[in-house]
């Protein structure tokens, strides 16, 4: 005998689910309003300036960067390093990519050249010999990207 010919047939609906489905929707709704309503607040508070206070508070991993003690040497190494970024020789640290910009390497050579002049007389020897092997080796930089 097959089930098809039965008239007794019963088909039985679980309404149960449908309130937990309703329920869920609900609970879900709830949560994504609450978190927009933080984003809003957390923008709202950035543009005005609120929260900065915790900023030093956020834990070990945002410990405070130990910065070298100024010197010449350094000066004259960042503006090195900039004048390289210029010529192409490194790789710009944001786009990754070398792009010559011989207007600015120029310039950053100029500024190194003008602490070399101004400083004359208040260097040790070590720091001149310093200055004068990185302006000769910027120098042969700029003239080797020019000729390319």
């Amino acid at each position: 005998m097959s089930d098809s010919s039965n008239p007794e047939k019963k088909i039985i609906i679980d309404e149960d689910w449908k309130e937990r489905a309703r329920a869920e929707k609900e609970e879900l709704a709830k949560k994504q309003k609450e978190a927009e309503s933080a984003k809003t607040e957390d923008k709202s508070a950035d543009a005005a300036g609120i929260g900065d206070e915790n900023a030093d508070q956020a834990g070990p991993a945002a410990e405070e960067m130990k910065w070298p003690e100024p010197s010449l040497p350094l000066l004259v190494t960042t503006l090195a390093t900039q004048a390289m970024v210029a010529l192409g020789l490194v790789p710009h640290p944001t786009s990754g990519k070398s792009e010559p910009d011989l207007g600015q390497a120029k310039h950053f050579i100029g500024t190194v050249e003008l602490l070399l002049e101004k400083t004359e007389g208040n260097r040790t020897k070590e720091e001149s010999e310093m200055i004068e092997e990185v302006l000769h080796q910027l120098r042969m930089g700029y003239v080797a990207v020019s000729k390319a």
